[in-house]
């Protein structure tokens, strides 16, 4: 065997431990780009209030300085009102008397509330049902200043695929992202593939789909960047990655370490035998 040959083989043997082992920054490198895209700062153009949606649990708390008023708000009813919510919720000033219940919007997109009947939230924010609520509370002379808060009670986004710990992840404000979704669930694993996040959304009786890549600093202007409620996000394993993990792999890495080694044995003895 030739010193040629030798050194043929074990060239061989490195490129085929390095392609079975090494991966493009360019895969795995958050945000390429940012450093031109934000050389200025960049106007936020996206949306990122969430909107009620039918089968959302909303919180709903009506405060007023005349507390005997708010006793209509404490009676069940048959149908809308649910539990009454638990624990010290505090909306508006310190010290005001109200009443707190968590309401079930229907398919429809209504509320039944207590005296006040149906009323139609569904894809208004948060904000502006409260608003709704308040006039029609005002138009019915039950109270003649009231202080409405609706807050959304079950907002939640399903995170799966190839992230460290797969989950349902609860939304705590109206302004979440999907990094800090997926900051919640550990990040994305060593076998995700980055480049194609997808996100699927029920919007106004549709389900759509939306492609993420976090590789570049583009998302940041996605209509996907802020989640919604109910949005369900699946991050794709890498292909190569389950190359990698194959048996035929496994044997490619194990093989090329044993010609490498060898090849250098033969090396040696060749310079010995030389001398």
């Amino acid at each position: 065997m030739t010193r040629n040959t030798i050194t043929n083989l074990a060239a061989a043997a490195a490129v085929g431990i390095c392609l079975t082992s090494c991966v493009s920054t360019k895969k795995i490198k958050y945000f390429q780009g940012a450093e031109y895209m934000f050389m200025q700062p960049q106007e936020i153009t996206q949306l990122y209030e969430m909107h009620i949606k039918p089968a959302d649990q909303v919180l709903i708390k009506v405060t007023c300085d005349q507390p005997e008023l708010l006793e209509v708000f404490n009676l069940d009813v048959t149908m809308g009102a649910g539990m009454r919510s638990s624990g010290n919720l505090s909306y508006g000033n310190t010290g005001s008397m109200g009443s707190a219940y968590g309401y079930t919007v229907d398919n429809e997109g209504y509320l039944t509330l207590p005296h006040l009947g149906r009323v139609h939230v569904a894809n208004l924010t948060c904000d502006d049902a409260a608003k709704v609520i308040e006039n029609q509370i005002k138009s019915l002379k039950m109270i003649k200043d009231p202080d409405v808060t609706v807050r959304l009670l079950n907002a939640r986004v399903s995170v799966l695929g190839a992230v460290k710990s797969p989950r349902v992840v609860s939304l705590t404000s109206e302004r979440n992202t999907v990094l800090d979704v997926l900051a919640q669930c550990g990040d994305v694993s060593d076998q995700a593939l980055r480049q194609k996040v997808k996100l699927f959304r029920e919007d106004n009786g549709k389900r759509v789909m939306y492609e993420l890549d976090l590789t570049q600093a583009d998302i940041f202007n996605s209509p996907a960047f802020y989640v919604q409620q109910n949005d369900v996000i699946y991050i794709q394993p890498n292909k190569s990655q389950n190359v990698k993990s194959s048996a035929f792999s496994t044997f490619l890495g194990v093989g090329g370490s044993i010609i490498s080694a060898i090849s250098s044995a033969v090396a040696i003895v060749i310079a010995v035998t030389r001398k």
